[in-house]
């Protein structure tokens, strides 16, 4: 670069003792530090790439030193820099106005660099019209000291870097690994999920078919016994009946073992030969076709009593009152009687009150014997067929 200015007069020189001093006017030693301090190198770039009108390919430490060079006289780019140094530190400049002596300049440049805010306290401090050459030598000392330690921090800084991108690495590894181990994991808790899902719709529709058949089954057995009324009664008639037969087959056969032990034996005295069978009994025609039911009595007297029935043409019907007939067999024999003759010397307290309580809520007729012999049979029948 040229050297378009000359350096400053003798006059010039006489009134500095009240003017801040400008760069060119500074000690070549402390140009270096200034603008490697003051100046970032890419504002300093773009600042020497104004001044020349052109892009600049030299590289950063080229730049400096041209620019340190050209800070030792007055030109274009020395002013361009006077320039930025003052707008850039203005506020600097401004609080080391009020120092007024050499020693109140060197107190706040202490301050600065204890505080390590130099930059613009080096360009204040460098610039005060009270900056002797001590001072400013000390200045570029104590500047020297610090570019040196913030070397030293920067290693140390780049060090722990170094430290940091290595653990970061580490824990960006790890990350990953614990990320796969998380994603296996949701997949594989999503489809025991599914799994659970399906069997779960599975079983309510399981359920929702089971509760379809049992209404269906309920339909039909509702349809059922719509279709078929009393079926209750007339299971248990079917079983009394089924009862009956039974002792009927049995009275039957031992009937025939009488006969032939009869037909066998030696002829007997008249005396001690058989009763001759009760005479036929009177009973009004009322009671034909009906079914009469006989609860309690002998059990030896039942043939008898089956015969005094059926001689007036009615049906003969038998329980022994609870004795060993099933209670729950009555309500299905008082059910179907016509009239019912409770012989009260031989029956249980609780089949009486059930007979009893039935015939009231019918209104079927009851006679209640006191002795279970034939001739009361005969008498109940003849008050049952009475005119009320």
């Amino acid at each position: 670069m040229c050297d378009k200015h000359a350096r400053p007069t003798a006059i010039e020189d006489s009134q500095a003792g009240s003017r801040r001093r400008r760069v060119w006017e500074l000690s070549a030693a402390s140009h270096c530090p200034l603008v490697g301090v003051a100046l970032p190198l890419g504002a300093l770039r773009k600042l020497v790439e104004r001044v020349t009108g052109g892009r600049l390919l030299h590289d950063d430490y080229d730049i400096h030193v041209g620019a340190v060079s050209e800070c030792a006289v007055r030109n274009p780019l020395s002013e361009a820099i006077q320039k930025e140094l003052e707008r850039r530190y203005a506020g600097e400049i401004a609080r080391f106005r009020a120092a007024k002596a050499e020693a109140e300049v060197a107190a706040l440049w202490a301050q600065a660099v204890a505080a390590g805010n130099v930059p613009g306290a080096f360009w204040a401090g460098l610039s005060h019209p009270r900056c002797t050459p001590g001072l400013e030598q000390k200045m570029c000392r104590d500047i020297h000291m610090v570019q040196h330690q913030a070397g030293a921090c920067v290693r140390a800084d780049m060090d722990k870097y170094q430290a940091l991108v290595a653990e970061n690495a580490s824990l960006v590894r790890e990350l990953a690994r614990a990320q796969q181990r998380c994603q296996a994991q949701l997949e594989e808790k999503t489809a025991q999920a599914e799994r659970y899902e399906h069997g779960l719709m599975a079983a309510r529709a399981a359920a929702i078919a089971k509760d379809t058949d049992i209404h269906n089954l309920r339909t039909e057995l509702a349809r059922l016994q719509a279709e078929v009324p009393e079926l209750d009664t007339r299971k248990r008639l079917a079983n009394r009946l089924a009862q009956m037969e039974g002792r009927e087959a049995a009275l039957r056969a031992q009937l025939a073992a009488l006969k032939a032990a009869r037909s066998v034996a030696p002829e007997l005295p008249a005396a001690a030969s058989v009763p001759a069978p009760p005479a036929p009994v009177e009973v009004p025609i009322k009671l034909v076709n009906r079914s009469v039911l006989c609860v309690g009595g002998r059990s030896g007297s039942v043939p008898v009593y089956r015969n005094v029935i059926e001689q007036v043409g009615a049906q003969f019907a038998h329980h022994d009152g609870g004795l060993e007939d099933s209670a729950g067999q009555l309500d299905a024999s008082l059910a179907a009687a016509d009239l019912v003759i409770c012989q009260t010397g031989c029956i249980s307290h609780h089949a009486y009150w059930r007979l009893k309580d039935h015939c009231k809520r019918t209104g079927k007729r009851c006679i209640f014997v006191d002795n279970p012999s034939v001739s009361s049979l005969v008498r109940g029948l003849q008050e049952a067929t009475a005119p009320v």
